[in-house]
């Protein structure tokens, strides 16, 4: 039966007011008969047809089931919130982030369902296999050691793209699926890094980790590493914002470790002098070294070789011009013709293991083309579009 308390919960917890929801809903012709009308739904008087309910289910982002619940479910735990965020823009986002992570939650648990029933149980030894109180640098050798990563190798690559896919297949080839994803659905929906720069499913058959993808392409190997970290760790949590808490920088400075060792760091800081311009100096080496400009001012004020005030503007002067020339790119592409297909697009942002796992299981007959969907983020009938697609 239909329970109009969840109906309520639903838009609530989805962050729209009433008349938010009547205008994305499309419901009636005036707008107060509309908000009538949603209030009668939500009040019990009057049941809505199953076009409005699939309508709901869509704008709000869930099942169509959850309407039929006896009670509005308990909200799913995101692991801890390792982010240092002011709470206004905390709050303002929690909604889209929550909805984020309850679908990267699903695509894990039929990940590791289709695992199961194919391969069996094999429990990866890694995850959770480091404590803090090892201290950073010996967990940066281990994490190379796990994921026989060489720094040569990495910086050798002609773009950060490059440099990225090398370090996502190691780290891929480990057992952990790697997902680049920054929105809901759609460029309307885009969580800014400001509010997350990625987050790791802790989970010793099917571990995740998501990078956000709205971030600039030259944070994504640090990302993924402090994320590898987190799952070192044995830890299910959000990351961004900032490096406050004990955890984040315990994460940072293992990533920074393995991407920019010290000794490398500490030979470039010497050659600067009063007078050099900073951002080009810092641009120049980031490019060399296939990491992002930010990472370099943050290392550069924890060494204590330019003070709090230098580094607040040297990365704030950076997101700017990140900024600038990611809506430069966008310009682009809207003047472009041609392009990577929407498979293509699609087959990168999931990932490879994730891929060839549906293939396999899909062939096997372990998973339907319905849960294939899902975990590929595509309807069931585009599936295997996607599986085609090189």
């Amino acid at each position: 039966m239909l329970n109009p308390t969840v109906m309520r919960w639903a838009r609530e917890s989805a962050g729209m007011s009433l008349e938010q929801a009547v205008a994305e809903l499309h419901l009636g012709v005036r707008k107060l008969k509309a908000v009538e009308l949603l209030s009668s739904y939500e009040d019990g008087e009057i049941e809505p047809d199953r076009m409005v309910l699939a309508k709901m289910a869509k704008i709000y982002r869930r099942p169509m089931l959850t309407f039929y619940l006896p009670h509005p479910p308990v909200k799913a735990d995101r692991g801890e919130d390792f982010r240092t965020l002011p709470d206004a823009r905390r709050v303002e986002n929690a909604t889209s982030l929550d909805a984020l992570l309850r679908d990267v939650h699903v695509r894990q648990r039929l990940i590791k369902t289709a695992i199961e029933d194919t391969e069996g149980a094999h429990l990866l030894s890694f995850i959770g296999s480091v404590t803090m109180q090892a201290g950073s640098a010996k967990v940066a050798d281990q994490m190379q050691a796990i994921l026989q990563f060489n720094l040569t190798e990495f910086r050798k690559k002609r773009t950060v793209n490059d440099a990225f896919a090398y370090a996502r297949n190691l780290v891929e080839s480990t057992g952990v699926f790697v997902m680049l994803i920054g929105n809901l659905g759609s460029h309307h929906s885009s969580l800014s890094a400001q509010v997350f720069r990625g987050f790791a499913l802790s989970d010793r058959v099917a571990p995740i980790i998501v990078i956000n993808d709205q971030d600039a392409t030259s944070a994504w190997s640090f990302t993924l590493l402090h994320e590898f970290a987190h799952l070192l760790l044995g830890v299910t949590g959000v990351s961004g914002g900032g490096y406050d808490k004990a955890i984040e920088k315990f994460c940072n400075e293992v990533a920074s470790e393995v991407l920019l060792p010290a000794d490398d760091l500490n030979s470039w800081a010497r050659t600067l002098n009063q007078d050099d311009d900073l951002k080009i100096r810092i641009g120049d080496y980031a490019r060399t070294r296939k990491v992002s400009l930010s990472l370099i001012a943050y290392r550069l004020y924890t060494s204590g070789r330019i003070n709090e005030e230098q580094w607040t503007a040297l990365s704030d002067s950076f997101y700017k011009a990140w900024v600038q020339e990611k809506e430069a790119m966008k310009a682009k592409a809207r003047n472009t013709d041609g392009g990577p297909s929407y498979y293509v697009v699609k087959r990168h942002k999931v990932g490879t293991a994730i891929v060839e796992l549906v293939r396999r299981t899909l062939a096997e007959g372990t998973i339907t083309p319905t849960k294939a969907g899902k975990v590929l983020g595509v309807k069931p009938t585009n599936v295997e579009l996607l599986l085609a697609t090189n």
